[in-house]
């Protein structure tokens, strides 16, 4: 299998990136295509001792920023490392793609160059976020500022898909994002997408309310992006605010300090499962292949694990069961 990354992609790239796709080579026996300036990858790897064992390099020389207009990837950007890595995957030169670098271009160029899968109406951008009981995906939580009651329908079976699929859930239970339980609640978005959700081909388990997702017992929450994203940063903001003050707490007086080592392994293991850098990135689901998007601020780690979460999209036929999933439910 051979998945292909942005090596410019993200806040620490080409760096972080090289180092995960060493390790990534090393630890799941796959190739990598490194797209970006060959001669700065070289230089890169030789003054970090990073072996390139196991990886090749399709060259170009311009690079899509975070300040760029995200629909100048089919534009003024075509030859950048993002534009040039995900026009090599609709080429098939490898499996899978993965960057760190803009959300939006990535968005746009998963859709207008890998495409969508026959009868997708939208992409949508899907996040596993850590909750008490196990970790849950989200989507959207930020391609789709409006959606439609039909988007929302089908992102419950493709997050449904890829929980099976990719995260080896039986039967995933979908929850709809709303301010209430009832079939009632919610505006007109709300309401519609549950009428169709409720007859999908999926465990749809009705209405959630934000309070209960984060204890992980819904497999995947389905709202739309504008929500999903605000929800998603809420979440992490949260998470940050409550570590800061424990561990202001905990560092106030030597009686803390003393309670703070006992405990050290407790928190260190709450901490580990609201580790980005573990769940290396998010799905781009309803492309015709896999697209993986990395975090921005991707260490190499992180940059490891997003390339096995991609290789492990690519190889458990999430594509053919979501395109057939949709189709089955058209005829």
């Amino acid at each position: 299998m051979k998945i292909i990354v942005d090596a410019f992609g993200g806040d620490n790239a080409p760096l972080a990136v090289l180092q995960g796709a060493e390790q990534a080579v090393k630890e799941y026996k796959i190739e990598v295509l490194l797209c970006g300036d060959k001669e700065k990858i070289l230089q890169c790897a030789k003054e970090n001792n990073i072996s390139l064992e196991g990886t090749e390099i399709l060259h170009t020389d311009d690079i899509m920023s975070m300040h760029d207009d995200p629909a100048e990837i089919v534009k003024s950007k075509k030859n950048s490392s993002m534009a040039v890595g995900l026009k090599a995957l609709a080429d098939g030169l490898g499996d899978a793609f993965v960057s760190a670098g803009s959300t939006g271009a990535l968005v746009v160029g998963g859709s207008l160059i890998v495409k969508r899968i026959k009868g997708v109406k939208r992409v949508a951008l899907a996040s596993f976020i850590p909750g008490k009981n196990n970790n849950y995906l989200m989507l959207d939580i930020g391609a789709n500022a409006d959606c439609r009651p039909e988007m929302l329908y089908q992102f419950g079976i493709m997050g449904s898909v890829y929980m099976e699929k990719v995260d080896g859930r039986e039967n995933p239970t979908v929850g709809l994002l709303n301010i209430g339980t009832e079939d009632t609640k919610g505006g007109e978005l709300q309401k519609e997408s549950y009428n169709l959700l409720k007859n999908a081909p999926i465990n749809f388990v009705g209405n959630v309310e934000s309070r209960e997702i984060p204890k992980g017992d819904i497999d995947v929450v389905v709202t739309d992006g504008f929500t999903g994203n605000i929800a998603l940063k809420l979440i992490e903001g949260v998470s940050l605010t409550m570590f800061s003050m424990i561990k202001k707490v905990l560092y106030s007086s030597l009686k803390n300090k003393i309670a703070a080592l006992m405990i050290k392994k407790g928190l260190y293991e709450i901490k580990a499962k609201s580790d980005y850098t573990e769940i290396g990135g998010a799905p781009l689901l309803g492309t015709r292949k896999p697209v993986f998007k990395a975090h921005g601020s991707s260490n190499g780690k992180a940059i490891k694990n997003a390339i096995g979460k991609a290789a492990a999209f690519a190889g458990n036929g999430v594509i053919e069961k979501i395109s057939g999933s949709l189709a089955s439910n058209e005829d």
